[in-house]
């Protein structure tokens, strides 16, 4: 499991970030809200680039502003007040100004929620799409094989 560190080459290990459950995130039930998995997707996102090698404000200064354009979501357990969530992100698909990530959310060897979601690089000042800089998309292209998410989330060590 490789977690947060900037790599110099793609590792085959996948990426994996672990948030803990925190209160104010839970319903009255003290489970994950809905709205939350998403937010832990968000977060998990910008540590998967900084793997990768670039900060959020890196990536911004080399023109590449991600923007979710289309997200889906299968929950499969809850997600209880104060367990560890490990968020497992791979990259399935680059293309010109867009890509999608997976990622599958797990408590222990068990998973919780699988979410894809397909990211467009934006241009804020033109409000359009613009084309991936090249040295980001050589990177996810590296990371597509090598990180996508698989089936059998309990069995990493």
């Amino acid at each position: 499991m490789r977690s947060g560190k900037a790599a110099l080459s793609v590792s085959s290990e996948p990426f994996i970030h672990r948030i803990r459950a925190r209160y104010h995130e839970t319903d009255a039930q003290k489970y994950l809200f809905n709205s939350r998995y998403l937010e832990y997707t968000d977060v998990a996102m910008t540590e998967f680039f900084r793997d990768l090698g670039w900060s959020y404000p890196q990536m911004l200064e080399e023109g590449f502003d991600p923007s979710v354009v289309q997200t889906s979501l299968e929950f499969t357990r809850p997600v209880r007040l104060d367990d560890l969530v490990d968020v497992q992100v791979g990259c399935t698909r680059v293309g010109t100004s867009s890509f999608t990530l997976r990622f599958e959310l797990s408590v222990g060897r068990h998973q919780v929620c699988r979410v894809e979601s397909i990211y467009v690089n934006v241009d804020p000042d033109a409000e359009a799409a613009r084309p991936i800089p090249e040295q980001i998309a050589l990177r996810l292209r590296s990371a597509e094989s090598a990180t996508t998410p698989s089936s059998s989330v309990g069995a990493r060590t």
